[in-house]
């Protein structure tokens, strides 16, 4: 791959980056680029190419997002094993197996990815180059262990003004991702911690507090969220939870349930609550649900924010509020170790915020996606005899839940991949044995309208057409 040059049209009506995407992502699907192939850095493929980094990276998050590669850290990228798709590709192209011509596609709803179509990558490529003049050797050097204080500081005023986030930028701490972040709190909390989870989860969250040796409590979750009473009958002293739009779930906390938790973490001085505001930027319906940490009195309330979900995965940029007590356990702890985010990196996003670039792309993005959800509410509606259609006007995905408890998630999924639509189970999220029938969840944000139409149509011949 190091070898190979990928012919790129500058005066393309496709921008850059999706060129090279497109051309990696054939590559993969045809067999050339084999499982486990490793893919070249971001800087030397930038360098091979004459291209920016920032465009390799996004590039490359498009094909994470998707599921073609795998980023294994410290390592780099590499491809992953796309099972089906050589299959499909020994079949005479274009005819099924009725031998009925149709379009040879796959329509992924993965509730991960994000739309990268409408970045400003031009906005980005001009900051960088104004970053690199402007500071030259400067950005050279290992920087703040917190993160550099223009993008703390950036990030605080951000916070304060969309989240109703209180706090000043010496409790923020930058980090590569939301990953790095928890492990970095283990090291804070200890591990001696006792952690409740709501049920289901994110899942990495909770591979990451069980390999930190924290004894687990998965606690169910209703249409309020994370239940207060089954926590106080657990013995956990730290509850993580997602309340502006809980993951794969999309419930919304409300303030009643939100002031109980408050109140059980106020009654031990050990107990804390884990915020993780993953993608509370999308919203549809009325005002954006303010920040739990925000209507914290007494420095209960450890936040978490990433642009993961606002930007993109590959940018690797995360973000975790401290309260000040755990603030100070953190520079006896941990203050030895390096940031984790390049500092010029730091540089280019605090000037993407503060200079208003970020809130114009929210907003852009936030109307986009907005479309996106009424198109697949619109095109699911004839799903109604069969499934129940639950969603909460905020988040990237709304879930499918089936009707007839006869039908199994795993028969829905292989259905639906048989006309090359890949969806996603609920019970992949579940820490213990769910409780409710199938659910199916359907992400929308990474593909464009055209393709919600004929995707759900494909479900619809999947899952209708045979009842």
């Amino acid at each position: 791959m190091n070898e190979l040059f990928i012919p790129i049209d500058p005066n393309g009506k496709v921008h850059i980056y999706q060129q090279i995407y497109e051309y990696i992502k054939q590559a993969i699907r045809e067999g050339s680029l084999a499982q486990g192939a490793k893919l070249p850095s971001t800087r030397s493929f930038a360098a091979h190419l004459g291209v920016s980094r920032s465009t390799i990276e996004l590039s490359y998050d498009q094909l994470l997002s998707e599921g073609y590669i795998e980023s294994i850290p410290y390592k780099g990228y590499y491809v992953c094993k796309v099972e089906g798709m050589l299959a499909i590709k020994e079949k005479p192209e274009g005819f099924s197996d009725a031998g009925k011509k149709e379009e040879v596609c796959t329509y992924d709803f993965s509730p991960n990815a994000v739309d990268m179509t409408h970045f400003p990558v031009a906005t980005w490529q001009k900051i960088s180059k104004k970053v690199y003049l402007d500071h030259e050797r400067d950005l050279l050097s290992m920087g703040d262990p917190m993160g550099d204080s223009s993008l703390r500081s950036a990030i605080c005023e951000y916070l304060h003004s969309f989240r109703g986030v209180s706090c000043d930028e010496r409790q923020i701490i930058v980090g590569a991702g939301n990953d790095y972040l928890l492990m970095l709190l283990s090291m804070i909390l200890g591990s001696d911690r006792k952690m409740a989870v709501e049920n289901p989860t994110y899942q990495r969250a909770y591979r990451i507090f069980t390999e930190s040796g924290y004894e687990m409590y998965p606690i169910d979750v209703d249409t309020d969220g994370m239940r207060v009473d089954l926590l106080k009958k657990s013995a956990a002293d730290t509850a993580y939870i997602m309340p502006s739009h809980q993951f794969p779930t999309g419930v919304i906390m409300p303030i009643g349930r939100r002031m109980q938790l408050l109140e059980w973490a106020y009654e031990r001085q050990e107990r804390y609550i884990i915020e993780d505001d993953y993608d509370s930027e999308f919203r549809y319906r009325g005002k954006p649900i303010p920040a739990l940490q925000g209507a914290d009195k007494n420095g209960k309330v450890i936040y978490l924010g990433t642009f993961s979900k606002s930007i993109a995965p590959a940018f690797r940029v995360s973000y975790m509020v401290l309260p000040k007590a755990l603030l100070a356990i953190y520079e006896q702890k941990c203050a030895f170790l390096s940031s984790t985010v390049p500092r010029v990196n730091q540089e280019i996003f605090a000037q993407f915020i503060s200079e208003g670039y970020y809130e114009r792309y929210l907003n852009k993005m936030r109307k986009i996606y907005r479309e996106k959800h009424n198109l697949v509410l619109r095109e699911l509606a004839s799903f109604e005899q069969l499934f129940t259609i639950d969603e909460h006007g905020t988040g990237l995905h709304v879930l499918l839940r089936c009707k007839d408890s006869k039908v199994s998630e795993q028969d829905l999924v292989a259905r639906a991949k048989l006309r090359s639509c890949r969806v996603y189970g609920m019970r992949q999220y579940h820490v213990s044995e769910p409780k409710e029938g199938a659910t199916i969840i359907i992400g929308y944000a990474a593909l464009s309208k055209e393709d919600i139409v004929k995707g759900i149509a494909r479900l619809r011949d999947a899952w209708l057409d045979h009842q």
